[in-house]
């Protein structure tokens, strides 16, 4: 009897060490697991912050400090768009202060600068260089159409021109050019 008790307290022991450190393990197991994926979501934003810098993106000059009216009318107008960043003019500036100095957003994935411009140029926006949206069915192209054709000026109406089922280009009001296709 006097040999079970000790034995019957260490097999006591043992068994309570073998319980604690299975959530001991358990627990490491699932923190090695949370640092994988932070390592991968780490990379992932690295990779997206190294395709954006190489990214071509258009930048649109106003004249008529209309680049935030512009913004705000595209970022809505466009399913997946934000405003990322706006810098404006301050108190003393070259333009009336809270102008856009340079403002960044996003259009369904695609990168836009603007800007409200200090001097008059004698160049303004020019339909030969354009926005071509290849559009996902009729209705987002003659929606698209429609808006950006409000107060702007239509430089072919939605046809087929042969080279696909339905194309219009269209000028919208801010002068900005923009080319809708449906394949």
């Amino acid at each position: 009897m006097k040999r079970i008790i000790p034995l019957l307290l260490l097999l006591s022991l043992l068994a309570i060490n073998c319980t604690d450190t299975k959530p001991e393990e358990r627990n490491l197991a699932e923190i090695n697991k949370l640092q994988a994926e932070n390592d991968s979501l780490k990379n992932v934003l690295t990779q997206n912050e190294d395709i954006r810098k190489n990214q071509m993106i258009r930048s649109l000059t106003f004249q008529d400090n209309n680049a935030e009216n512009a913004m705000n009318f595209y970022v809505e107008l466009f399913d997946n768009s934000r405003i990322i960043n706006v810098q404006r003019w301050e108190k003393g500036g070259p333009v009336a202060e809270g102008r856009i100095m340079q403002a960044t957003f996003e259009l369904d994935g695609n990168l836009f600068m603007c800007s409200d411009s200090p001097p008059v140029h004698n160049w303004d926006f020019t339909p030969a260089v354009s926005n071509y949206i290849e559009c996902e069915n009729a209705i987002e192209l003659e929606r698209l159409f429609s808006k950006l054709a409000e107060n702007g000026n239509v430089a072919m109406p939605l046809d087929n021109y042969g080279f696909s089922q339905k194309f219009g280009w269209v000028i919208d009001q801010f002068g900005v050019s923009w080319q809708l296709n449906l394949q």
